[in-house]
């Protein structure tokens, strides 16, 4: 078991209704998947299934099982909780998913890849170190020379052996038509002896041990030969005219051919102009007036799809003078004449659907004359339906003669075709579709056959391929025309099998085809599946588990001509293919070929460490990169020779699995034919002579080059070379780079291709020199295509040979100056770390190839295994390539968990955080990229944010990777920013910049992923440090809580100026500093800003009200209490008027202008109070007074000091007295838009309720405070929203306040019981249970809206506009206003729930969720009240009153922080609803809540917005990042 931090993890993200069957999901042995929800699944109650077997059972593709959830941290969310499967078994595996009564709401594939094992100690072949190399079986001889033919794949430093088929063949003697699938082919045991399929199995085994070689063959499953014995006795395996009579036209079309060609070969068409030596245009286009004159009028095909008119038309005729009516169950009333296809597909065999007839012909009576009409009108239709179908077949019949006439033009006129010469029965005029397995007759003698099933059932299709068809269609199944068409490019030596749907349908031809694949399996390491993309899907995939059950790790390769990526994917996820095969010769020059080889393998250099745990990511295809295929033509042939060697080396470099096919190396200049091939592959013999004909060696061909270019792949492979670059140096030349990310050592490979030949091309003479960057070590081989004196080439009779006039000129491990290539290299140093070398060439002509292996020089070196090393502390993937320091500088001699461990939370936050307008209070900014943008934190959240796009995708063309390549500015930001702190904060600082001073000595282009490393590691360093200094319920939470909590260190800083007003120097646990500004001694208490970026800094960094609401999400829950504290005292301390402060601008420029700040700040003690251990003593906490009278100028600190018990006391009694009072300094200096009247403030309690009201209509005291700015459209001065009255949040908020102070004087924990008020001139005593039943009784008589006509508390009946609500206000001056529904009432809902009837909550809450509930928040206004505006846009000037200058603020646009009361709300009243209520809103709300979790893990800032605009589209106007929103999220995790 490997260790937690090394293991792979990868995690698919489930989402509903993604079907993913069309993407490749590779994996390897050892991997763990990890199934995780995605938001559109998570809150519901999902079921994940899969077929991977479970435990060591067997493998049955159709036996799923459901996978059990881990909860890897609480069960509050679906953030974390995921179910996985341990990957010990290579294959092909499905999963789907689905939840309710939906079975499957998606699903896909996964492929396992196998290990596979050589040598006497079994050690792992990497899939990337295989180099594969074909050979025809029939070119081999006898088995006991078998080895001295293979010995040349092994000598030539191959891996792996591709065997065609080893069974016996048919007689087209094609590698690929066998006559049995069973049996071992007699033609490899010499005279007297006979070899078994285990002695081929003993031979595979000999060399995989010996040799360090597997063996592969293939498996044909499509066809077999057309002389197969057991398809005779078998024709039910094959399409024939009984099993598949839709095809007796098509083969009564091929007879018809058979016939010309027997016609053509006897000259009698020379009259025609069609002689039987074909040689021009004219000769065959009169095959087509042959086709058109004499065979189709003859065979008549239109007669199969035709109706015979006259005995249909008596047979309606008879059942009109019956009077049969139609039966309306079949036709459904409905016109039309239905034609019936014969499914025996006999001449006018089609028949008419006689109740759709009986519907669509009716006679106006019984009558004979009426009957007769009716039949006329029949006879018209079939005359005209039969039309149509001639018409049809004349398009195939065309189609037909397009195909034969370009079929005889390929083999017969062609340059590049066969030239088969004249027509005879051996070269026919186009290759037949059928058997026929009879005498000669006539075609009026073939064609009476047909009525004869024993005779007919011999007829078999023979297989081929159609151009451009859709592979996933069997084109031999009914619904298909390709034989009819002509369509099939045909092979007659193999018959097409027909598998039907599964073994029940053809059950000799499965078991046949099982033993098959058994034989196959249990002897070899690996197959092919040859014609894989026409294999019918479900037939390969049954046979691939066969085989995977006698042999688990299965190599399996295929080639795919199915057109499309997408396409291929099917196969390769359905059958679990390893490895797909590749083709440099599909490249049309070196430009297309360096393409290739980039595209199949490794990564880019200077690639970025991935974690372990991460995305699964859909890939392409692990490729077999070939430089040519053994069934394609030669690229002698096609390029020239000169271009083998190139070539190959490019293909070498590939980091992927790579081969070629016997006769490449040896130079054999034409394609060796899988048909007509029959000579003998040469022996191996080391000093074999260049002109040896049956044998060769060292000296033959490019055999020379391809041993050491084979070493290098496969060393590259094993020693992690796995990145990859591909220079195009001029049109010929290409440079392929591999590179080591661990080592930083390289291998580049420089290869002149010659796709021209030189003779006849002019090659540049001018090659243009290259800069290598590093230090060239040696060169690992140079190698060159001569021409040598040895005979030119014959092609031998018994002997597959070469061309001996060409050779390979080789040199391995060299000095650079020993080069004959390279005519010098100079070293030019560009900058401190980059050393170059500037390569130029003498001897680099077309066929050559020069490798270097290069390092980087000597101190870059250094510094880069120092580097590793520190790194090493983090995870051990940096351990290999790492050097220990001697002399580690004194910032590195701690571990940074050390050092970070001594950090605050409040360094944490400067440290990770901090927006643009945070650090230029500091003389800073964030820091800016040119030609990009700024970065949205200065701390490391901003690089964090942006290297989380740039990291998986490697995306190192960034603007940010550009800059760090070109200079150290970022680097030193970074550090420098840090190190200028005081404390333990400075030496993160400075260990940072001694990191950074590594990177400052080693290439530029490996500065990205370095410094990527070092910001991850301190990163998630300083995540775990936050993680310790926090509250268990953070530290034990999900993913989504500890994100959420990470809110808190965002949020809660201390600037360069103090922004709370000074606490009582009596409390412990102040925090003090030096200032920065004075040099004197000055508190430094955490503050917590209202939002990022535009409440962050200065005076509008702190609101009374943004403060309280978030307080107890983001400072109580996450265990930052001494800091909680802090801030309530600090407030406590400006209470003025009875009132906290709206803005509090440091307590000196205070404005009391909010009803409602007052109220969440008592919420908060009270909070603070339950919350806290021993809360309650923050009661008697010593608070220093700015105010102790309302009109007095501020005291200095300690002048005044009262404990916060009276505080507390202060503020319920000024509101029983009733607050009335005109701000100080009113007018525009404090308010620009403000009209004179709303600068008066008034709140008090409402005798005859109890409530606490107030307001007017000019001014806005709550939450929703937008103030109009437009003078355009007239509404400057006036609130949008003035909620005046008693707003439905604060009466909830002042009930939980009283019930409180109740409870505490009950435990004699607050000395006060009640307050003495002036009313009339007379002094009363109110007491605080008396007020608190006032607000219990007073509540929902006063705030339901029951829409009832005789409600005797509804007192504007006429104002309902949504009943079954709780009214936003009560006694507004604008009695409407209070009837509007939107979200505060929920607020209430959570701090005084004491307040409502469940029933008549539960009813508000289904109406707020049904018009209120977005995306990520809640409408501010019913969508269906005439002022709603969802888009909030504040730089829109123009007439309408209702949104100009953004005054839609609140009313409409989805505001994040009312979703966590409205959430919470539900969460308590669906408790007391049961718990079927209950679980259906736990689904609600973790739903709801994964889209907060999508959001936060994607947003830059880390962070929730203010607001969203409707439909929850972003916002521009909106803070990106909110305390509340964080806050009451939280909040509603902790309560779950």
């Amino acid at each position: 078991m490997l260790p937690q931090h090394l293991k792979q993890i990868r995690v698919l993200m489930l989402n509903d209704k993604e079907n993913l069957e069309r993407s490749l999901f590779r994996l390897e042995q050892g991997f763990e998947l990890q199934f995780r929800l995605g938001p559109s699944l998570q809150g519901r109650s999902v079921h994940v299934y899969t077929n991977y077997p479970i435990g060591g059972q067997r493998f049955e593709r159709n036996k799923f099982h459901v996978l059990e959830w881990n909860y890897p941290t609480g069960r509050e969310d679906d953030s974390d909780k995921f179910c996985s499967l341990d990957l010990k078994t290579a294959g092909s595996y499905q999963y789907y998913f689905g939840y309710g009564d939906k079975e499957q709401s998606g699903g896909g594939y996964i492929v396992v890849d196998p290990v596979l094992r050589v040598g006497a100690e079994n050690q792992i072949l990497p899939l990337d170190c295989i180099t594969i190399q074909t050979y025809l079986s029939k070119c081999l001889g006898h088995l006991n020379d078998w080895t001295d033919r293979l010995r040349v794949a092994h000598e030539s430093g191959y891996t792996m052996i591709h065997l065609t088929p080893l069974q016996t063949l048919g007689e087209s003697r094609s590698c690929y038509s066998l006559a049995d699938q069973l049996t071992f082919s007699t033609e490899f045991s010499p005279e007297g002896q006979r070899y078994t399929w285990s002695d081929v199995g003993a031979l595979v085994e000999k060399f995989r041990r010996e040799w360090n070689m597997l063996c592969i063959t293939d498996v044909v499953y499509n066809h077999t030969a057309a002389n197969s014995v057991w398809i005779r006795e078998h024709p039910e395996c094959g399409y024939n005219l009984v099993n598949s009579p839709h095809l007796r036209p098509a083969w009564v079309l091929d007879r018809a051919i058979f016939h010309i060609t027997t016609r053509v070969a006897e000259g009698r068409y020379k009259a025609k102009g069609l002689p039987a030596d074909i040689t021009n245009e004219s000769q065959v286009n009169a095959i087509r007036s042959v086709l058109w004159e004499d065979v189709y009028p003859q065979i008549k095909l239109w007669e199969f799809f035709q109706v015979k008119v006259s005995s249909a038309v008596e047979k309606f005729r008879i059942l009109l003078q019956n009077g049969t009516k139609p039966d309306h169950s079949k036709t459904g009333g409905k016109k039309g004449l239905k034609i019936i296809q014969d499914p025996q597909y006999r001449r006018y065999g089609n028949t008419v659907d006689m109740d759709s007839a009986l519907e669509t012909f009716v006679p106006h009576s019984s009558s004979p004359q009426h009957i007769e009409e009716c039949c006329n009108w029949l006879t018209q239709k079939l005359n005209q339906l039969n039309g149509e179908q001639n018409h049809i077949i004349q398009q195939h019949q065309e189609q037909a003669a397009n195909c034969i006439v370009g079929n005889v033009v390929y083999e017969r006129l062609a340059d590049h075709g066969p030239k088969l010469g004249p027509v005879c029965r051996k070269n026919p005029l186009v290759t037949r579709y059928f058997t026929f397995p009879y005498q000669d007759m006539t075609l009026e003698q073939e064609l009476q056959l047909l009525d004869q099933p024993d005779k007919t059932c011999h007829f078999l299709a023979h297989n081929g391929w159609v151009m451009a068809d859709d592979p996933l269609r069997n084109f031999a199944e009914p619904g298909s025309n390709v034989y009819l068409r002509r369509e099939l490019v045909c092979w007659g030596d193999s018959v097409k099998l027909r598998y039907g749907n599964g073994p029940e349908d053809c059950p000799y031809l499965w078991a046949h085809m099982q033993k098959y694949t058994e034989i196959t399996a249990k002897y070899f390491h690996g197959v092919r599946l040859d014609n894989c993309h026409s294999t019918p899907l479900h037939v390969a995939e049954y046979m691939l588990d066969v085989a995977r059950t006698v042999s688990p790790n299965l190599y399996v390769v295929a080639e795919l001509f199915t057109g499309s990526e997408e396409l291929d994917n099917i196969f390769v996820t359905r059958l679990g293919i390893t490895s797909l095969i590749r083709e440099a010769m599909s490249a049309g020059d070196s430009h297309e070929e360096g393409r290739l080889v980039y595209r199949y393998g490794g990564e880019p250099v200077g690639a970025f460490v991935q974690p372990s745990l991460r995305p699964l990511t859909p890939s392409i295809a692990h490729a077999m990169f070939l430089d040519v295929t053994h069934d394609n033509e030669c690229p002698i042939q096609l390029r020239s020779a000169l271009d083998s060697l190139p070539s190959s080396a490019m293909v070498s470099m590939a980091c992927c699995a790579t081969g070629s096919t016997r006769g490449y190396d040896e130079l054999v200049p034409h394609q060796i034919s899988v048909v007509k091939e029959e000579r003998f592959y040469p022996k191996w013999n080391p000093s074999a002579s260049p002109s040896s004909i049956g044998e060769v060696g060292f000296k033959s061909g490019i055999i020379a080059g391809k041993v050491a270019l084979n070493k290098l792949h496969q060393e590259l492979a094993a020693q992690g070379f796995m990145q990859v670059y591909v220079d195009q140096v001029d049109a010929d030349i290409v440079a392929v780079t591999r590179h080591c990310p661990s080592t930083h050592q390289s291998v580049v490979a420089v290869c002149r291709t010659a796709f021209w030949n030189p003779k006849t091309h002019q090659y540049d003479a001018n090659v243009p020199p290259m800069f290598i960057p590093g230090k060239i070590e040696e060169v690992v081989l140079e190698a060159r295509t001569v021409e040598r004196h040895a005979g030119s080439y014959k092609k031998d009779d018994s002997y597959i040979n070469g061309m001996p006039e060409y050779t390979v000129e080789i040199k391995e491990h060299i000095p650079l100056e020993e080069s004959a290539v390279v005519k010098r290299a100079e070293v030019t140093s560009k900058g401190r770390s980059e050393f170059v070398q500037e390569i130029t060439f003498q001897k680099l002509t077309p066929g050559s190839v020069i490798a270097f292996r290069i390092s980087l020089d000597p101190t870059a070196q250094k510094m880069v295994g120092l580097l590793r090393f520190y790194l090493s502390q983090f995870s051990p993937k940096y351990r290999r390539g790492s050097v220990a320091d001697e002399h580690p500088p004194e910032a590195l001699q701690k571990p940074l968990a050390q050092l970070m461990s001594k950090v605050t939370l409040a360094d944490l936050n400067f440290l990770l955080f901090r927006c643009d307008s945070e650090e230029q209070e500091d003389g800073g900014g964030c820091y800016n990229i040119p030609g990009w943008e700024t970065l949205k934190y200065a701390g490391l959240q901003g690089l964090i944010s942006v290297f989380a796009d740039i990291r998986p995708n490697n995306d190192l063309g960034h603007p940010v990777c550009a800059n760090l390549r070109q200079g150290d500015w970022l680097i030193e930001f970074v550090s420098n920013r840090v190190m200028k702190r005081e404390g333990p904060l400075a030496q993160v600082g400075q260990w940072l910049a001694a990191m950074f001073n590594f990177l400052k000595h080693i290439p530029r282009y490996l500065i990205p992923s370095y410094f990527d490393a070092i910001l991850v590691s301190t990163y998630t360093t300083a995540l775990d440090a936050t993680d310790k200094l926090m509250s268990s319920f953070v530290q034990n939470g999900s993913s989504f809580v500890r994100h959420l909590a990470l809110g808190s260190v965002q949020m809660c800083g201390v600037g360069h100026l103090p922004a709370l007003p000074p606490l009582s120097v009596k409390l412990e646990d102040v925090p003090y500093r030096i200032s920065p500004i004075t040099g004197q001694k000055e508190q430094c208490c955490v503050s917590l800003a209202a939002g990022l970026p535009h409440f962050s800094s200065g005076i509008f960094r702190c609101w009374g009200r943004d403060t309280f609401i978030a307080l107890r999400g983001l400072m109580l829950l996450t265990g930052r209490h001494t800091e909680a504290r802090n801030i309530i005292l600090a407030f406590a301390g400006t209470l003025r008027h009875g009132l906290i402060p709206n803005l509090l601008g440091e307590g000196r420029c205070a404005r009391f202008n909010c009803r409602d700040a007052v109220w969440w700040w008592l919420q908060c003690i009270q909070d603070y109070a339950t919350h806290v251990p021993k809360g309650h003593k923050i009661l008697s906490c010593p608070v220093t007074r700015m105010y102790p009278t309302d009109d007095c100028e501020p005291r200095k600190p300690g002048e005044v000091e009262q404990p916060l018990y009276e505080i507390v006391q202060e503020a319920l009694q000024r509101h029983l007295e009733g607050i009335s009072f005109r701000e100080r300094n009113a007018g525009p200096k404090i308010d620009m838009h403000m009209r004179d009247e709303g600068f008066s403030v008034v709140a008090k309690v409402d005798p005859a309720t109890g409530f606490v009201t107030g307001g007017n209509r000019f001014n806005c005291g709550t939450w929703m405070d937008k103030m109009g700015e437009s003078e355009r459209a007239r509404n400057k001065g006036m609130p949008a929203t003035p909620r005046d009255g008693a707003a439905v949040e604060i009466v909830g908020l002042s009930k939980s306040a009283v019930r409180w102070v109740v409870e505490l004087h009950a435990k004699g924990l607050f000395p006060y019981d009640g307050a003495k008020v002036h009313r009339d001139g007379k002094e009363l005593f109110i007491s605080y249970s008396q007020w608190n039943q006032q607000l219990q009784q007073s509540f929902e008589a006063g705030f339901w809206v029951s829409g009832e006509p005789m409600d005797p508390n509804e007192k504007h009946p006429d104002l309902v506009h949504k009943k079954g609500i709780y009214k936003d206000s009560y006694g507004a001056s604008s009695p409407w206003c209070d009837y509007q529904l939107r979200p505060n009432f929920t607020i209430a809902m959570v701090v005084a729930p004491e307040l409502f009837t469940v029933e008549k909550a539960w009813k508000a809450l289904e109406v707020a969720e049904n018009k209120l509930l977005g995306p990520l928040g809640m409408k501010t206004l019913d969508p269906d009240d005439m002022v709603y505006c969802g888009i909030y846009d504040n730089a829109l000037d123009n007439d309408n009153y209702n949104v100009a200058k953004g005054f839609n603020y609140h009313q409409g646009p989805e505001w994040l922080w009312p979703v966590g009361y409205f959430l919470r709300a539900k969460l308590y009243f669906a408790k007391k609803l049961g718990k079927e209520t209950y679980s259906k809103t736990l689904t609600l709300v973790k739903n709801v809540l994964s889209r907060h979790y999508t959001h936060l893990e994607k947003s830059p800032w880390k962070g929730l917005p203010e607001l969203t605009n409707e439909n929850g589209q972003y916002c521009p106007f909106s803070c990106e990042t909110q305390a509340w929103s964080l806050a009451t999220v939280l909040e509603v995790l902790f309560d779950l």
